[in-house]
């Protein structure tokens, strides 16, 4: 029996680190393949779509699969033992048979199921509902771009049957991965476990390759417009420049680290304009129609979407390949060998509001003056006379709400240190996604401040502090949030107070702030001239398309997680009353 079980552990430990290889190739591939076919021109556009299609029919397979040989085959089972529990119920009351705890009746045991709810958390019913918002923007980005086949012309250089079916197919993998981990993400799978680890991990893997083809096929589409719409003007200007051609901006920032990064810029375009041949005619073609230009105005707000859903579905995925095999805890009762069916209770949330009143209207507040602050940031910026007064006012209203949120951070540490802290609250899945979203807020800051530190303007230390406070807001946030999730009331005279719910419930309108003006800043690189102006276009182009999503997912999760906080950690238990 041990050598039997110490094989079947050691088979399981095999099959765990293949299927982690076997993701970690697919993200490679992932990597690799849309990099490829940016850096050369040798590539034709369409070589890796049959990589995706591979990603997406697979998905979908392992999805049909669950549903109809495990999830369906136990919801069936389910039934029949209800039917036949009822059944034998009624022959006994014919027959006058009364069942008690001194008969000798041989009760067949229950069978293993194939699933069963895990007790690991696996994402709330708020960020759940937040894959919803963001799925759905994903498939209309996706359906954006399935219908841009129908306007381009078949004998055009990018006409190609692929360039619809994948984006059809990544909506209809989009849709059947969002039913599934919205329904079942506490589903444990426990039987034909080596099939689930492969399956799990490469949806997973899908979730991640998906993310970086949109993020890199985006940053590419925007460099292109940008050489599409100023390729003549600056090749002018780098081969003799006017003063009379610049602006009165550009004449304003024209130092020497300036004009450097400019003329670099220029080169970079030229080399494009002969290299890139074929995928400037792709861009061309692709996005010049109707359904294009549609698809080109609206993937900044679209191509985050897609970012953050696949962050949360993969995130869901690995806590479900984590507990695939595991076991089901068996409730420790006197007659726990009865399997007794009960039917499935609805359940009723009560929500309770007290001590929230404060945070909740001066977060609003703030959400006020934070929205009014970006109104006039976007009917300034546009104004050249005005875009230095647009960049300072941003800055300013940045500042202060950063300052009132780290302020506000600092005080519900201390508020809810007297809360009783549980180790063993499994927080795994909003752990992990914190972190890895922290991340792009601290990429973003980092760039910020040092291009603030070795920019000559006037806007600069403006732009250095506000960094600076967003960055040491982030890891307060992150670290009260951290260490908020696993604290809750322990006696009745905390449940009454509810230490620290008032600057939860400020923190959560504010993050909301937040969330908005990184969300309507950030999709324009210009937005932040001290940083293009030392890092370049190009550059700066990058880093935003890479972190501003990050970001974004930062301050919604950060929102999500602290909703989770206010619901549970002054949640009242009947046994501290």
């Amino acid at each position: 029996m041990y050598s039997a079980r110490r094989t079947h552990g050691d088979l399981d430990s095999l099959v765990i680190m293949l299927s982690a290889l076997y993701a970690k190739l697919l993200v490679i591939m992932g990597i690799c393949f849309p990099l490829a076919e940016v850096i050369s021109k040798k590539i034709p556009v369409s070589f890796y779509e049959g990589f995706y299609l591979y990603l997406y029919f697979g998905s979908i397979a392992f999805l049909l699969y669950v549903y109809v040989f495990l999830l369906r085959h136990d919801k069936v089972n389910s039934k029949l033992d209800h039917l036949t529990d009822s059944f034998s119920d009624k022959v006994r009351r014919l027959l006058g048979m009364r069942t008690s705890r001194g008969t000798n009746m041989e009760i067949p045991p229950t069978p293993k199921k194939r699933v069963h709810d895990a007790t690991t958390h696996a994402g709330s019913f708020y960020l759940r509902l937040g894959a919803v918002a963001f799925g759905t923007g994903s498939m209309i980005y996706s359906g954006l771009e399935f219908g841009q086949f129908f306007e381009m012309e078949s004998d055009s250089k990018c006409y190609n049957i692929l360039f619809s079916l994948t984006p059809a197919t990544r909506m209809a993998f989009t849709f059947f991965q969002l039913y599934f981990i919205f329904i079942n993400s506490r589903v444990a799978i426990n039987k034909f476990t080596t099939f689930a680890r492969f399956g799990l991990m490469h949806m997973i893997s899908a979730n991640i390759c998906v993310w970086l083809h949109v993020l890199i096929q985006e940053t590419k589409h925007q460099l292109l417009e940008f050489i599409q719409r100023n390729e003549t003007n600056l090749l002018a200007m780098a081969i003799n420049p006017i003063p009379s051609i610049a602006s009165e901006e550009e004449e304003e920032h024209l130092n020497p680290v300036h004009y450097e990064t400019h003329s670099k810029d220029h080169h970079r375009i030229e080399r494009s304009a002969g290299e890139h041949g074929l995928h400037h005619d792709t861009h061309n073609c692709r996005r010049a129609n109707i359904m294009g230009e549609l698809v080109q105005n609206a993937s900044p707000f679209l191509f985050p979407c897609t970012i953050e859903y696949s962050l949360i579905s993969a995130g869901i995925l690995y806590i479900m390949w984590k507990n695939v095999g595991s076991t089901q805890p068996v409730p420790n009762t006197p007659d726990s060998s009865v399997h007794v069916h009960t039917p499935r209770q609805r359940h009723y949330y009560q929500v309770d509001c007290a001590k929230a009143n404060k945070g909740l209207f001066t977060g609003i507040l703030v959400l006020v003056l934070s929205i009014i602050s970006l109104i006039l940031f976007f009917v300034l910026i546009n104004k050249p006379q005005y875009r230095n007064l647009a960049v300072m006012e941003a800055h300013i209203a940045e500042l202060a709400v950063y300052f009132l949120a780290s302020l506000a951070t600092t005080t519900a540490l201390f508020q809810v240190r007297e809360l009783r802290y549980n180790r063993l609250r499994n927080t795994d899945l909003d752990s992990i996604l914190l972190i890895v979203a922290q991340s792009g807020l601290y990429l973003y800051t980092m760039f910020s401040i040092i291009g603030s530190h070795f920019t000559l303007d006037q806007n600069t230390m403006l732009a250095l502090l506000t960094a600076l406070a967003c960055l040491i807001q982030g890891s307060l946030q992150t670290i009260f949030i951290l260490d908020a999730s696993r604290r809750y009331v322990s006696s009745s005279d905390q449940a009454n107070r509810k230490p620290g719910r008032e600057m939860v419930t400020f923190l959560i309108v504010c993050n909301f702030s937040m969330w908005a003006i990184n969300t309507l800043e950030t999709r324009r690189a210009d937005s932040n001239p001290v940083q293009m102006t030392f890092y370049g276009f190009w550059a700066w182009t990058i880093i935003t398309h890479v972190t501003a999503p990050l970001t974004i997912f930062f301050r919604f999760h950060s929102t999500v997680c602290l909703c989770d906080i206010w619901k549970r950690a002054y949640k009242v238990k009947s046994d501290y009353l």
